[in-house]
Order: structure tokens, then sequence, then C-alpha cells
């Protein structure tokens, strides 16, 4: 006998990139910044007292909410903060759909999406992109309550111009949520759709350009109507008060922030071209991570013979996707260790 709702007995969950215990390991699989944090992250932590763990944080993130709104060019208002990238998506699929109201997205794109459709069961309307990743027509069209657009996409690092996607907020009925976890490595960003739109909410990783990925905090752009409705659905305390105080110094430091996105951004020109030379077919990406199609498509035979090695990047065993490797950027000295492996692996 089972104690779980149909739909979660049914399940199958998403599955993170895995985490290896050793140390001597090169970790190029799950797109966190190779960069330390900025030392004013340090500082901040150093400077916690006892009583502000004590104490309750504060629910809104306050702190938080003001440096972010000053870096964004919006107010307060139009801040929310979260537990990471991925509470912002959960409590939009619970603000917004239900077994009447789907979700409707491009494919491929970040697999936890389905889940939390299954999750919420609410149905899950997926559009193909094109070989080129354009922004499908169809998906202004599905009716869907919430419509969510990766950009930069994952796994693809593929990007949406904004022009496009004011369009596409312009013809929705319904939400359109701009996945922006990876924007800080892209050439620009949606901010100045969410002042022109009531229905854009754009969501931000504090994980990916400032290397605060063991924290767990991100936020959400939107007019105050709708950062008002999400309010009423996050959890009380949704965020603690070591994040909110570490992620606040780590905004305010935008040089060395700037700094680290300019590295991960010359390390990425020099992958593809590498990667390229190596016989790999690789798109442009607007991300810290690069899609690298196996010539001969054996993506996982490749996957498992670099793990053999301790290092480790990301297969994906879905359509479209079982040829490719997604391979975060790290810095020059990891990734000439993957690059080593990899031309000794394809000369086996």
């Amino acid at each position: 006998m089972s104690y779980f709702r149909h739909n979660i007995e049914v399940l199958k969950a998403y599955e993170p990139g895995f985490q290896p215990k050793q140390a001597q390991v090169v970790k190029l699989n799950t797109n966190e910044n190779p960069y330390p944090p900025s030392p004013k992250v340090m500082e901040a932590l150093a400077g916690l007292g006892a009583e502000r763990l004590r104490r309750y944080p504060d629910p809104l993130g306050d702190e938080f909410r003001v440096v972010a709104a000053n870096v964004n060019g919006v107010p307060a208002d139009h801040i929310i903060c979260c537990n990471g990238g991925d509470e912002l998506l959960t409590i939009a699929f619970r603000a917004f759909c239900d077994e009447k109201r789907p979700a409707a997205y491009p494919v491929p794109t970040y697999s936890l999406y389905p889940v939390l459709a299954k999750l919420q069961d609410c149905g899950a309307i997926e559009i193909p992109f094109d070989e080129e990743f354009n922004l499908p027509a169809k998906l202004a069209g599905t009716g869907a309550a919430l419509n969510i657009v990766c950009n930069p996409n994952a796994p693809t690092g593929s990007f949406v111009c904004i022009e496009e996607l004011t369009s596409l907020a312009d013809e929705l009925s319904g939400v359109l949520l701009i996945d922006e976890a990876y924007v800080d490595f892209a050439d620009s960003n949606c901010t100045e759709l969410v002042k022109e739109f009531d229905n854009v909410i754009l969501l931000r990783s504090m994980s990916k350009g400032y290397s605060l990925a063991g924290i767990r905090f991100g936020y959400a752009i939107a007019q105050p109507g709708l950062i008002q409705g999400l309010m009423k659905v996050k959890d009380s305390y949704n965020v603690d008060a070591v994040a909110i105080a570490v992620a606040a110094a780590a905004m305010k430091d935008q040089e060395y922030f700037k700094q680290c996105v300019a590295k991960v951004k010359s390390e990425r020109s020099r992958m593809l071209e590498e990667l390229r030379t190596l016989g790999f077919d690789v798109p442009a990406s607007q991300s810290n991570f690069l899609l690298a199609k196996c010539k001969d498509g054996d993506a996982a035979g490749v996957y498992e013979k670099l793990a053999g090695r301790n290092i480790y990047i990301r297969y994906f065993p879905y359509p479209g996707l079982e040829d490719k490797l997604r391979i975060s950027i790290g810095t020059s000295e990891q990734n000439d260790r993957l690059l080593a492996a990899l031309k000794q692996i394809l000369k086996d």
C-alpha cells in the first residue's frame, strides 16, 4: 500500500548532478563558478554574530532586496528572495498552475520543469526548439497559465533575443517566467521587460556568477502585483540569515563579480575553439557551459571514460541530447586537464 498521491508514487524525481566526495577531481558537471566568492562575502560570514543566528531571519530579506534593487535599477518591492532559483520555480508552479492551468516551455530545457509540473499535477505543454534553438512560435498560442523560457537555455547555452521575448510577453495571456539563472554570462538581460509588462517574472541565481551555489540563494524580479502574490506562496522564512548577509555582500561587490565573469567568458571562448579542434560540434554559448556533440555519437562512452579519470562533466540520456555532453567552464588548469583527457580518449 502506498501513502503517496498517485502522481508522487509514479514520479521520476529530478536528478541533480553527481557530487563526488573525493577532493582530487575535476568537477565540471554542475555549472558552478570555478572561482571563489568575493572576499567581502567571507568578511560578512565572519562578522555574523550569535544574536543574528539566534533570531529568525527577516522574512523578506530586505537587506538583500535593497542591494539587488540598486544593482538592477528597480525598486525594492520588485524583488523576492528565494532559497535558490529552484524554489522560485516551485513557487511559480504552486501559484499559477493546477489541473486546469497548464505550464508551457520549449524543449530541450531544464529538466526540473516537467518534474514540478507532475508534482503540481498540472499539464506540461512541451514545444520543441528547431535545430538552431529558435523560440518556437507555437509557444504564444498554448493558452498556458505559466510560460517558461530558460534564457540562456540549459543545457544548450543558446539565447533568445530580447525583442522576441518582448513580443512573446505582449502576446501571452498568462505569465512569462524568464529563467535567467545563467544570464550573468550573457550579453544582455530582460530587466527592462519587467518595467514594461505586468506578466513577466525574471529568475536570477547567486549560484553562478557570484560563486554562491553552496548557500542556495536566488531571487526574482517582477512588478509588485506579481511579487505580492508570490509572497503568499513562499515559506514564512524561506531564506536564512546567513544566506541573506552573504548574498548581499556578494551583490555589493560588483567589481569582483565582473572580474570573475570576464575570466569565465574568456575560458569559454578558448574551450569552444579547442573542443571544435578535437572534432566536437559545439554551438556558441551565452552561459558558463558548452554543449558538445560527439562526432561518433558515443557521448555516454566519453562521459564514462572521463569519470574513470576523475573528471566529471554532464551527460543527459534524453531525446535530442543522447550524443551530447554538457561541459561547465572551469579554471584554465581544470580545462587543460579535461582537454588532455579528451585527446587521449579520442586517440584510443
